[in-house]
């Protein structure tokens, strides 16, 4: 069973009219960078709950959850709603096997994520294991409106400090956007162009792709990847794929 504590808001973030990210203070069990925990509120007399990542690293002193609302959900219009002062429930414990500790040596890490999957990333991104580890580490962020790319000032910064190791390549779908790739992540990866772009082949010899997002994007990504003969990681059979579908 799941310990819950309260957790103060600190700032609510809001992106746009449906992105926003809950700062939050809690004393919180240590956790490995991109695990998730539970969000919870009391409605209508039910603990109504959510899983969310971890956006800050474990070294940060307060916590970060980027969420979308959702025009019907039962939770996140809540979550939205709540300013600095007031309280929400969260879980402990954090969870998940997202993590840099379940990834096999590899020349380059590839970090493909849709919308808010971008948090548990930006996790692992600020924490020095991932740039003593990899040669090269490949973010992408596949988003609907140029509105949607959040974390913009924190993405520069990471391409400030590690110059030589991070490439970031944006996808907006619906817009032109400058510096952005149009359409989907599959499309470019079915044609090459993604490879073209970042300047990286995508091989089993030198990849290992952390997939997070959209349920269907990594089916169809991780598809696409087989192709090219990178497997599903599987702790009992080390593969060059891993996955974490966002809801």
């Amino acid at each position: 069973m799941s310990t819950w504590i309260k957790a103060e808001v600190i700032e609510n973030r809001r992106w746009n009219k449906d992105l926003f990210s809950l700062t939050l203070d809690a004393d919180v069990a240590p956790f490995a960078a991109g695990q998730f925990a539970k969000l919870g509120l009391e409605i209508d007399g039910k603990l109504i709950q959510r899983a969310y990542s971890y956006v800050n690293p474990p070294s940060s002193k307060y916590l970060e959850i980027y969420a979308t609302r959702v025009a019907d959900g039962l939770l996140s219009p809540r979550l939205h709603e709540l300013e600095a002062g007031d309280t929400v429930m969260i879980t402990k414990e954090a969870t998940g096997f997202f993590t840099l500790d379940d990834i096999p040596e590899s020349e380059h890490l590839w970090m493909i994520s849709t919308g808010t999957a971008l948090g548990p990333f930006l996790s692992i991104l600020q924490e020095q294991e991932v740039w003593q580890r990899f040669r090269k580490v490949v973010l992408i962020h596949a988003v609907r409106f140029s509105a949607d790319l959040s974390y913009q000032a924190e993405i520069n910064a990471l391409k400030k400090k590690h110059s030589d190791q991070i490439l970031v390549q944006p996808f907006v779908s619906r817009e032109p956007t400058a510096g952005a790739l149009s359409g989907r992540i599959t499309h470019a990866l079915e044609d090459g162009m993604l490879e073209r772009v970042v300047g990286l082949p995508l091989s089993p010899e030198k990849s290992h792709v952390m997939l997070c997002g959209n349920p269907q994007m990594v089916k169809d990504v991780r598809a696409l990847l087989q192709l090219k003969g990178l497997e599903k990681h599987l702790r009992r059979k080390p593969g060059h794929i891993t996955t974490e579908r966002y809801w």
